[in-house]
């Protein structure tokens, strides 16, 4: 199953996120879905996670780069770096047209071949220094 599952993880960032397929989340997530982030608020299932990627790809016209992909049992850890431009409004912070990289650990877990729930920590702070929002060390 670890193969299988990891295809799914990575149709998530490369089909949904990078190429704006968003009508994926059905396919890709479980009705009941849960994002376990506590800077990005989420509501549960397809539809909250394509909310929240759909903000990404218009706020910063994110793109979602797999750096390292790797399973165990029922659970799919991906080490992403997330980049783009500020391009729209995002978070309520107006566009500024910065360019933000932002490294990023999420741990999918997987039932029944579609994504279950997911605990992301990603460098917030660092994304808010990129766009000058908060001054940096």
């Amino acid at each position: 199953m670890s193969a299988q599952d990891e295809a799914v993880v990575r149709r998530f960032y490369e089909e949904m996120n990078n190429d704006r397929k968003n009508e994926l989340a059905d396919e890709l997530f479980t009705a009941d879905h849960r994002m376990h982030d506590p800077q990005v608020p989420c509501d549960p299932g397809p539809a909250g996670i394509t909310a929240v990627i759909s903000a990404y790809q218009r706020g910063v016209d994110g793109h979602w780069h797999i750096e390292e992909i790797f399973s165990a049992g029922d659970r799919v850890v991906v080490r992403w770096t997330g980049s783009g431009t500020h391009v729209a409004d995002m978070n309520g912070i107006p566009p500024t047209g910065r360019s933000v990289t932002v490294d990023a650990i999420s741990i999918h877990r997987l039932s029944g071949g579609k994504i279950a729930e997911t605990w992301e920590v990603w460098d917030t702070l660092g994304f808010l220094q990129q766009l000058g929002v908060v001054p940096t060390a």
